[in-house]
C-alpha cells in the first residue's frame, strides 16, 4: 500500500474548508437572531415602554390632585416618553363630553358640554394610547375596540347623607404642546368653581358622549364600566334616556359639582 503525502495545497484546503464552515454558522446565528431575537425584543421594549408610561400617568394624576384637592398652586413633573410622544389636547377642542341635568329643571349650567382636555401619551411603535383625562388614566388600542381604566377620579357617593361630589377637570395650555423623549411637565391651577345643588326630583341624569370619529378619543367602554360598576349608576331607567346614566342621588339628597381649570404651562 502507498503512503499518501499531505502537500502544502491539501493542508490549505483544509483550513479554508473549517473557516468557511465556521464564518457560515456565525452569519446563519447571526441571521437567526435577527430574524427572530430582533422582533422581540422590540415588543419587549415596547411593553416596557407603555408600563413605565402607565406609572408616570399615575405620577401625573398625584400631581393633579395635589393641585385640585390640596390646593398646591404649581407642580412640575420629569417624565421619559421613551419610543412615542406627549401632546396636550386643550379642552376647548376636546370632543369628548360630560353633561347633568335635572328631568324636572333641565340641563344643570355648571356641567352641561363639559369638555376636560387630556394630556396624551401615543406609542410610536405599538397603535395604543394612554391618556390623563378629567383626574382618570385610561387606555384603549387604536386597532381593537375597548378601552380600560388604570386609575379612577375622584368622585364618590356617601349613602348616609345621600350626598355625591362629582369633580370636573379640565386642561388649558396657551400654546400647542407636544414632546418626544424626556419631558418636563408644569402645571398649575387657574381657577375653581364649587355648586351645591339639591335636585328636585327623583332623577339627576349623566349623558357621556365620546368621540367617535376616526382616530377620536373614545374611552366609552372604561367610562361606563366606572359609571356602573364603581359609582353604582344605572344606565337608563326612570326618567332618563337609555343612553344616559341615571345617579344615586336623588331628592332631598345633594349633588355637589367641583370644577378646576388646569393650565398646562410646558412639556
Amino acid at each position: 500500500m502507498n503512503a499518501h503525502t499531505i502537500t502544502k495545497n491539501d493542508t490549505g484546503v483544509s483550513e479554508s474548508i473549517g473557516f468557511l464552515l465556521i464564518f457560515s454558522m456565525v452569519i446563519v446565528g447571526i441571521g437567526l437572531v435577527t430574524l427572530y431575537g430582533y422582533p422581540l425584543l422590540l415588543r419587549e421594549q415596547t411593553s416596557a415602554d407603555e408600563q413605565i408610561m402607565q406609572k408616570s400617568m399615575i405620577v401625573l394624576q398625584n400631581d393633579l390632585k395635589s393641585l385640585t384637592f390640596k390646593t398646591v398652586p404649581y407642580k412640575e413633573t420629569m417624565l421619559n416618553t421613551g419610543s412615542g410622544q406627549l401632546v396636550v389636547i386643550n379642552s376647548t377642542v376636546h370632543k369628548p363630553t360630560i353633561s347633568l341635568r335635572d328631568t324636572v329643571t333641565g340641563p344643570i349650567p355648571v356641567a352641561t358640554n363639559f369638555r376636560s382636555g387630556e394630556i396624551r401619551y401615543s406609542s410610536s411603535s405599538a397603535d395604543s394610547v394612554i391618556s390623563l383625562q378629567n383626574g382618570a388614566v385610561v387606555s384603549r388600542n387604536l386597532v381593537e375596540p375597548g378601552s380600560v381604566m388604570f386609575a379612577q377620579p375622584r368622585w364618590f357617593y356617601d349613602e348616609t347623607t345621600n350626598v355625591m361630589v362629582v369633580n370636573l377637570i379640565s386642561f388649558n395650555s396657551t400654546a400647542n404642546l407636544a414632546k418626544h423623549g424626556v419631558a418636563d411637565v408644569q402645571m398649575r391651577m387657574n381657577q375653581t368653581n364649587y355648586s351645591v345643588i339639591t335636585p328636585t326630583s327623583g332623577d339627576i341624569c349623566l349623558a357621556y358622549t365620546p368621540d367617535t370619529s376616526a382616530g377620536g378619543d373614545n374611552y366609552q367602554m372604561a367610562w361606563d364600566t366606572y359609571f356602573v360598576s364603581t359609582m353604582g349608576m344605572v344606565k337608563g331607567g326612570g326618567a332618563c334616556n337609555a343612553n344616559e346614566y341615571r345617579f344615586r342621588v336623588a331628592a332631598p339628597g345633594t349633588l355637589v359639582i367641583k370644577k378646576y381649570d388646569v393650565d398646562i404651562v410646558s412639556l
